[in-house]
């Protein structure tokens, strides 16, 4: 089975499930620890966190809201969530990074080593993210269907 799947359903939580690589982004040429280093899942919920949090944010200047209202709040949910998108979209795509990644010293990179990841890969990098479930599956390296898929990996900036 693990020859069909790779590593996404070899081993259990937490394991590696290869026994060739010592630490995560290893394989993928990246140092241990430091500058360059594979993003830990956790921060990288919380740039995610600040991003949601800063898009509501920037939202509620332009939908009202009105917690007594259930219409009103559904629009204002769905405005969010655009809202993130389409900011995520343009900031992944020119810089690499999201407010809340830049804040906690991560950044998008793509594994071919080109300066920017661009749009063709962050819309559908985007896209899994707000299914969530891809983005939660990790495999080894760490590294997300989302990530996966786009040929990107997240790493710290300091």
């Amino acid at each position: 089975m693990s020859k069909v799947t790779g590593t996404w359903l070899s081993g259990g939580i937490g394991e590696s499930g290869d026994s060739d690589q010592d630490w995560p982004g290893e394989r993928l040429g990246l140092p241990r620890e430091g500058l360059g280093s594979m993003a830990g899942r956790g921060v990288r919920v919380g740039a995610l966190f600040i991003d949601l949090v800063l898009m509501s944010l920037v939202t509620s200047l332009f939908v009202p809201v009105d917690f007594q209202n259930p219409d009103v709040m559904e629009r204002f949910n769905y405005t969010s969530v655009l809202v993130w998108f389409g900011i995520t979209v343009v900031m992944v795509s020119l810089f690499g990074f999201t407010a809340g990644k830049a804040l906690l010293g991560l950044r998008v990179v793509r594994l071919d080593g080109k300066p920017m990841v661009g749009p063709l890969r962050a819309i559908p990098r985007t896209l899994l993210i707000a299914l969530i479930l891809p983005a939660a599956v990790s495999d080894a390296d760490g590294r997300g269907l989302h990530d996966k898929v786009t040929g990107t990996v997240v790493v710290r900036t300091r």
